[in-house]
């Protein structure tokens, strides 16, 4: 039988270097992605590494809540219309916003890097049920350990800095990505998060060259921080895609779930503001809030 991954973000960067990887591995991958260039792109590449297991682009502005519904509404309907299980989903997409901005009215961040995520994941999980065994990995980031741990609303007090807001956002993910390991478990779909470490890519390059990005404790700092900021965005997107390939793919890892696999593509312990059931409960209230699961 065919496995089938889907990939967010897969046009690009780390996104494509995990779907080369899994075509690699044999699975027929789906991209997901808003530029059509770069999607004919990216197929051209993977077909390339697997002409057995055909690819293709699905477009879609992962932004956008409307458009991650259809996207979600597309993907259920064609697996269930082929009888192909849905095997493993990626949410690999991730942004930083140096300046606060919002999208459909809530803070992008969140937007991006949870809601979009979050929603994608609950809307599929009963196609990644029905192909059971199947995989759930969420992009994570080390960006979590420098965020603010409450979640009383998506922005918390203070003025904006965009690498901790990208960070709280991720933790929200993380929270609930091992929240939801423990809701699925012995439903035959393992969840895991994958942190790459960084790598140059187009959401690095450029974007942590601003001090506005940090608190301005942390501006005080700004040369070390500056230079930690180079030395982990530096290396290749292949080898961040690393964590990512081996939680969808690893055999070693079958039967089990809610496991983080660090930069070094083996389990690590997540951390621990992560696992609190106060921060689980509160992300899931502002996640089922503001991405409804159905629209009126």
């Amino acid at each position: 039988m065919t496995k089938t991954a889907v990939v967010t973000a897969g046009t690009a960067g780390i996104g494509l270097e995990t779907a080369l990887g899994l075509a690699a591995a044999g699975f027929s991958v789906t991209v997901v992605g808003r530029n059509a260039d770069r999607g004919a792109q990216a197929v051209d590449r993977i077909n390339a590494t697997n002409p057995a297991r055909p690819a293709r682009f699905l477009p879609a502005d992962l932004g956008s809540l409307d458009q991650v519904r259809a996207l979600a509404d597309r993907i259920a309907a064609e697996h269930a219309a082929s009888g192909e299980p849905l095997t493993v989903l990626v949410n690999n997409v991730g942004a930083m916003f140096p300046e606060r901005r919002t999208l459909d009215g809530i803070e992008a961040s969140f937007v991006v890097n949870h809601l979009s995520p979050y929603l994608l994941t609950e809307l599929l999980l009963p196609t990644l049920t029905a192909g059971a065994p199947s995989r759930i990995v969420n992009v994570t980031s080390s960006a979590v350990g420098l965020a603010k741990r409450t979640f009383d609303t998506v922005e918390p007090p203070g003025g904006y800095y965009g690498f901790h807001w990208y960070g709280r956002a991720k933790l929200a993910n993380l929270a609930y990505t091992l929240d939801l390991a423990t809701r699925l478990d012995g439903a035959g779909v393992s969840v895991f998060a994958a942190d790459p470490g960084g790598a140059a890519t187009d959401m690095t390059n450029g974007s942590l060259t601003d001090p506005n990005v940090v608190s301005p404790a942390l501006r005080l700092l700004w040369p070390l921080v500056r230079r930690k900021f180079e030395r982990s965005t530096s290396g290749p997107a292949s080898l961040a895609a690393r964590p990512s390939i081996v939680a969808a793919t690893d055999d070693t890892l079958a039967g089990r779930t809610g496991i983080v696999i660090g930069a070094q593509a083996h389990p690590v312990t997540p951390l621990r503001a992560a696992t609190g059931a106060r921060i689980a409960q509160d992300v899931r209230r502002l996640s089922e809030r503001h991405a409804p699961l159905t629209v009126s």
